[in-house]
């Protein structure tokens, strides 16, 4: 037979310590407005009896949470990982909690977790989108639900977003290659619906139109993992050599590790004697692959914890531009080319800046 242990109450708790409810309610909540004497004897109440404040009725009083929704294109890509690392050491700061959520590219399961959120009475959102939401997060705002762009630029001034210049950053890889003598460049992608993708793919074409002598080949697939760039590997390895290019461009570090993975597995062409590699994110596994991956570096950790003090901002009750809230601010990083094996052979790795790009505020 299940026996239930009835659960112990705010009032039991003021009963044992003897004190007022108001009190404990204090020592919960505000316990530098109580006496240090007090505060220990309503603690020593609470451990002996196992009291557990009720957050959801507490949410539901206060009309909000101390959580923020964080929804992510794809968990298991390292730089989101590393993203979502920085914007809960950020959230600790503020006394928040950070709620993960994983679209996996999905815009059905975006929706459901947008939806999610709300219902959990979130502080804010923080949204990695796949496409065009701006219409829904502008509902949301109307709401009182604030909303950052994590990783990608706002298509208005109606939201604060946090991003990489991308197309920098494509520029940069591509132009490394060319530097290095490669003619036939393989831009290797998945779906260009995601803006990112787009993006590098456009910095690529920007670096390629300087030089006429320059082909660049587009090989796009269904996914950003590394079982689609062992597809892309396999698929070049099985080329005559004159039809095979000697530089490729991955649009993740995924990507590319699965490249290198299949040339490696298929023994039939060597990085970089037979085809320069670069990658993008430069994930920890980028400089730990067989052969050292050339990346391009975004800050995952700050864009982190850029995009929280952003969202802050905007929900704190004593903001800082005045009593409806910081205006939307837009932050752009600046990627940086990691050269290393994968393009140069045996070096030290090395960095490279992209184009200056101010970062731009509200």
């Amino acid at each position: 037979m299940i026996s239930f242990v009835p659960q112990v109450s705010i009032r039991d708790v003021a009963e044992r310590a003897g004190v007022a409810l108001g009190t404990v309610s204090n020592v919960l909540n505000r316990p530098e407005k109580v006496a240090p004497a007090t505060r220990e004897r309503v603690q020593a109440a609470i451990d002996d009896l196992g009291f557990v404040r009720n957050d959801a009725a507490r949410q539901l009083k206060a009309g909000r949470s101390n959580s923020i929704g964080f929804i992510l294109l794809d968990v298991r890509n390292p730089f989101f990982t590393d993203v979502a690392r920085g914007a809960e050491q950020q959230a600790a700061q503020h006394g928040l909690s950070v709620l993960l959520a994983n679209s996996d590219d999905s815009p059905e399961r975006e929706s459901s977790y947008l939806d999610l959120f709300v219902q959990q009475r979130v502080q804010g959102l923080l949204v990695s989108p796949l496409g065009s939401i701006g219409d829904r997060l502008e509902r949301l705002k109307e709401r009182g639900i604030i909303t950052v762009l994590v990783d990608r630029k706002a298509e208005g001034r109606q939201f604060s977003s946090v991003s990489v210049d991308d197309v920098a950053g494509g520029f940069l890889a591509v132009s490394h290659l060319i530097d290095q003598g490669c003619k036939h460049i393989a831009f290797i992608g998945g779906p260009v619906s995601i803006k990112q993708v787009a993006d590098r793919l456009h910095g690529a074409n920007q670096a390629c139109a300087a030089h006429p002598d320059v082909q660049l080949e587009v090989l796009l697939h269904d996914g950003l993992g590394v079982h689609q760039g062992r597809e892309a590997g396999h698929s070049i390895v099985k080329r005559p050599p004159s039809k095979r290019p000697d530089g490729a461009f991955c649009a993740n570090d995924l990507l590319a590790v699965g490249v290198l993975q299949s040339l490696t597995m298929l023994a039939r062409l060597r990085v970089p004697d037979d085809l320069r590699l670069v990658g993008y994110d430069d994930i920890d596994f980028a400089s730990a692959t067989v052969v050292p991956l050339t990346s391009i570096r975004q800050p995952s950790v700050l864009i982190g914890k850029t995009a929280v003090e952003l969202l802050v901002e905007q929900i704190s009750p004593y903001p800082a531009h005045g009593a409806d809230g910081a205006e939307p601010r837009e932050v752009v990083f600046q990627p940086e080319l990691i050269v290393r094996e994968s393009t140069v052979g045996s070096v030290s790795a090395s960095t490279t800046q992209g184009p200056s790009v101010p970062v731009t505020g509200s």
